[in-house]
C-alpha cells in the first residue's frame, strides 16, 4: 500500500516527482521522502507527513539533478517512524544507491535473521532494507545483475525504483502483484505505481513494466531485461476493487471501466425493489453508478464525505454517539428521508463501520437500507502488500452473509460473486490474485499462515464490540 514514482533526464527531475507522488498520495499517508541525482552525488529528502506538507520550494531546489525517485508510503511491514520513511539510501561498491519499494517481502523475517547472524546492522524494521542488504553484499560485476541476484532470494511482491547517481532501475516482481508502468514525456521516462501520476504532467503512458521485468534508464536510453521468472502471474485484483484511483490504467486496463462493469453485474445478480443507489463515497462511486445504470434506480450522493479528514483527530471530551464515522460521513436527510435505499461499499471488512453508516441512514430517515458489496466476502488477509487484518478480525471469515447482515443491521446484504468479478477484470488465464477471497495464495508460506478456525464465539466477541455495555 505505497506510492512509487520515478523519472531520469529530465531538468526539474525532483518538482515532477513531488506532483506525481501528489497524485500518488490515496496509497499511503504516513510518510514520503525524494531522491534526486545529479551525475555526482544522491540527494534525498524524507519525512513523515502529507506530499502537500512536507515538500516546498526550498527544499525541492535542494534536491538537484536530472534524476529522481519519490514514495509515499503506508506501513505494512515496520512501524510508522521516519527511520522507515523511503527512499532508503547506502553507500556500496556501486555507489550510492536510493531504493522505493511498494509491496511486501514474505520471507523478509528469515532472510533478516540470516543477514543478521552473518553481522549485518540494520538500521530500519521495514522488509525494504533487507533488499539492500542482499545488494550491498552481492560479488556481481554490475548492478543490474546484483539486482536481480538479490531479488531471486526474496519471495512475495515488490514494485522496486532504485536510483544511482546517474541512472535509474525499475523491477517488477515475476508474479505481478503489485502494479507498476512506463511513461514518456519527451526525452525522458517515467516510471509510477498508477498512470494518474502521468496525466498530472502530461506525461504518456506507454505500458505497463511486465512481471520479472527489469528496466534500465540512462539519459534517453531504456533497457529492458525478463530476469525473474515466476509459475503464474498474481495480479492483485483488490488494486482494482479499490486501491488504485480511477482514473488510472493498472494492469493494461481502466479502473473505472472495471468497477462500473462490477457495479452493473452486482445489479443484474443481486437486484433490489428501492428508490436510491447511494455510493459510500468515495471507493463506493464508480461501482454504484454501474448498479444505478443496470438497474435503472436513480442514483444520489445520499452521503457527504470530509476530505479533510486526518488519520487522527481531537474527540470531544464528552462522548458523542458514532463520532469518528460523522466526521467523515454526513447523510444528506433531504434525500433519504422516507426512501429506500441501497447502499454501495466496494468491500466490507470488519463490518463495524459499515453498521454505524447504515444506522446513520436509517436515523436520517430512511425507510429501508440494503447493502451491495462490489466484491466478495474478505475471508483471508493479504501478505502481499495489501495493509488487511488479521483473518479473525474479517467478519466474513466466521460469519454468514445472513449473519453479518443481521449485525450491520440492514434489511438485505449481498456480495459480487468472484466469477463475476473476474469478468468485470476482464481476467484471463488466471492472472489474478484472488486470495482474500479464496484463502489460496499464490506463494505458498505455511509457517507464516493464521489459524483458519477460530473460537465458536467469534459472534459473541464481534456482537460486543457492536454493542457495547454503557
Amino acid at each position: 500500500m505505497c506510492g512509487i514514482f520515478g523519472i531520469a533526464n529530465h531538468s526539474d527531475a525532483a518538482t515532477l516527482t513531488y506532483l506525481g507522488l501528489y497524485a500518488l498520495q490515496h496509497r499511503g499517508q504516513e510518510s514520503t521522502g525524494i531522491s534526486s541525482s545529479d551525475g555526482e552525488r544522491v540527494h534525498t529528502h524524507k519525512s513523515l507527513g502529507h506530499v502537500a506538507d512536507v515538500y516546498d520550494e526550498d527544499v525541492l531546489s535542494r534536491l538537484k539533478g536530472s534524476n529522481a525517485i519519490g514514495h509515499t508510503r503506508y506501513s505494512t511491514a515496520g512501524e510508522n517512524t521516519e527511520g522507515n520513511a523511503q527512499p532508503i539510501v547506502v553507500n556500496c561498491s556501486y555507489g550510492t544507491v536510493a531504493l522505493c519499494h511498494n509491496g511486501n517481502l514474505i520471507n523478509a523475517a528469515a532472510l533478516r535473521a540470516d543477514l543478521e547472524h552473518q553481522g549485518a546492522i540494520f538500521q530500519s524494521t521495514t522488509d525494504t532494507e533487507v533488499i539492500l542488504h542482499l545488494l550491498v553484499r552481492s560479488q556481481q560485476a554490475s548492478l543490474l545483475d546484483a539486482c536481480a541476484e538479490s531479488l531471486k532470494q526474496v519471495q512475495g511482491a515488490f514494485s522496486l525504483l532504485l536510483l544511482t547517481k546517474d541512472g535509474m532501475i525499475g523491477v517488477r516482481d515475476p508474479y505481478g502483484f503489485r502494479p507498476l508502468c512506463l511513461g514518456k514525456i519527451n526525452g525522458s521516462h517515467v516510471l509510477a505505481s498508477e498512470s494518474c501520476a502521468f496525466d498530472l504532467i502530461n506525461a504518456q503512458y506507454i505500458r505497463e513494466i511486465e512481471p520479472g521485468e527489469i528496466v534500465m534508464i540512462k539519459g534517453e536510453e531504456i533497457h529492458s531485461f525478463k530476469i525473474l521468472s515466476a509459475p503464474r502471474t498474481a495480479k492483485c485484483v483488490f488494486e482494482h476493487v479499490y486501491f488504485s484511483r480511477p482514473d488510472s490504467m493498472v494492469f493494461g486496463r481502466t479502473v473505472q471501466s472495471s468497477r462500473d462493469r462490477m457495479g452493473r453485474a452486482l445489479a443484474k445478480e443481486s437486484p433490489v425493489d428501492a428508490d436510491l443507489v447511494v455510493p459510500i463515497p468515495d471507493s463506493g462511486v464508480a461501482a454504484a453508478v454501474g448498479y444505478s445504470k443496470e438497474s435503472g434506480i436513480p442514483f444520489a450522493m445520499g452521503l457527504i464525505r470530509n476530505h479533510y479528514v486526518g488519520r487522527t483527530f481531537i474527540e470531544p471530551l464528552k462522548a458523542i454517539r458514532n463520532f469518528g464515522v460523522k466526521v467523515k460521513h454526513n447523510p444528506v436527510k433531504e434525500l433519504l428521508a422516507g426512501k429506500r435505499v441501497i447502499l454501495i461499499d466496494d468491500s466490507l471488512v470488519r463490518g463495524t463501520t459499515t453498521r454505524k453508516i447504515v444506522k446513520m441512514v436509517r436515523a436520517a430517515g430512511a425507510k429501508e437500507v440494503h447493502m451491495r458489496i462490489s466484491c466478495p466476502p474478505t475471508i483471508s488477509p493479504c501478505f502481499y502488500g495489501v495493509d488487511t487484518p488479521a483473518k479473525k478480525e474479517l467478519v466474513a471469515s466466521s460469519h454468514t452473509v445472513d449473519e453479518i447482515c443481521k449485525n450491520i443491521d440492514a434489511d438485505s446484504l449481498a456480495y459480487l460473486s468472484l466469477p463475476e468479478l473476474l469478468k468485470a477484470v476482464e481476467s484471463k488465464d488466471n492472472e489474478f490474485c484472488t486470495a482474500c477471497y479464496t484463502g489460496k495464495y499464490p506463494i505458498e508460506f505455511a509457517d507464516a499462515m493464521p489459524d483458519a478456525k477460530e473460537s465458536e464465539r467469534q459472534l459473541d466477541l464481534w456482537e460486543a464490540t457492536l454493542n457495547p455495555v454503557p
